[in-house]
């Protein structure tokens, strides 16, 4: 069943990219975001919850490589992982994600589309013509796509977790004790996290976010190199 579910999810974006309508690609966005959200709540069986959680390392190349790393982890954070940004290494920016194999597989599908699009958005973006000016264009532009996808998928993750009906208890009760799981192994892989706020002053973050609304989602996995078509 859960072949079958990503399967379907794959063949919405796939039409989503290949229509220029922007009514269209608004739909098809929609309802792969919803089989994506209720593919992860399915993730909520028993047999699925005895598992313990896993991690990966993923690893963002130049250029925009911290933005990138944030996009990663806002999509990560969104299904139900916990990202952590681990710094330059490896040839950039590292993020280490922590999740349940299902949330894990939808961050990968998720990130992997939503690096492509960023980058081909960006490149047809208009920044001012003053070089420092447009590099904190592009910048903000990015913070903003970021931020709005995550604000989508998490609309779409509520939703879905709204509709379902857990086959014993509470499906909140469900994820807070996978959180809880999860936020443990995190504790023992890094006891002591610092958090930072991303500063942005440059004038394109909306028409970042405005990218962001128009998204498609997904592909099949988090690329090391595909992501580096990030305009410069």
């Amino acid at each position: 069943m859960r072949e079958r579910t990503l399967e379907r999810v794959r063949k919405l974006l796939a039409k989503a990219e290949r229509t220029d309508n922007e009514h269209e690609r608004a739909t098809f966005m929609a309802a792969a975001s919803a089989l994506m959200a209720k593919y992860g709540i399915d993730a909520l069986d028993p047999g699925e919850q005895r598992q313990a959680p896993g991690d990966r390392i993923v690893t963002l190349p130049a250029p925009w490589a911290r933005e990138k790393a944030r996009l990663v982890g806002l999509v990560a954070q969104a299904v139900r992982c916990r990202p952590l940004l681990i710094g330059r290494g490896d040839g950039g920016h590292r993020v280490h994600i922590f999740g349940f194999a299902a949330d894990l597989e939808r961050a990968d599908v998720l990130a992997t589309s939503l690096l492509l699009q960023m980058a081909s958005g960006l490149a047809r973006t208009r920044p001012p013509a003053e070089a420092a000016a447009a590099r904190a264009y592009r910048r903000s532009w990015l913070l903003g796509f970021a931020d709005e996808v995550y604000r989508l998928l998490r609309e779409a993750e509520r939703r879905a977790e709204a509709e379902h009906v857990a086959p014993s208890g509470s499906t909140a009760l469900v994820l807070a004790d996978r959180r809880a799981e999860v936020e443990r192994a995190v504790a023992a892989r890094y006891p002591r996290i610092r958090v930072t706020v991303p500063r942005m002053s440059g004038t394109g973050y909306h028409d970042g976010a405005a990218a962001g609304r128009r998204a498609d989602l997904g592909r099949s996995r988090v690329p090391d190199a595909s992501s580096a078509e990030l305009a410069r």
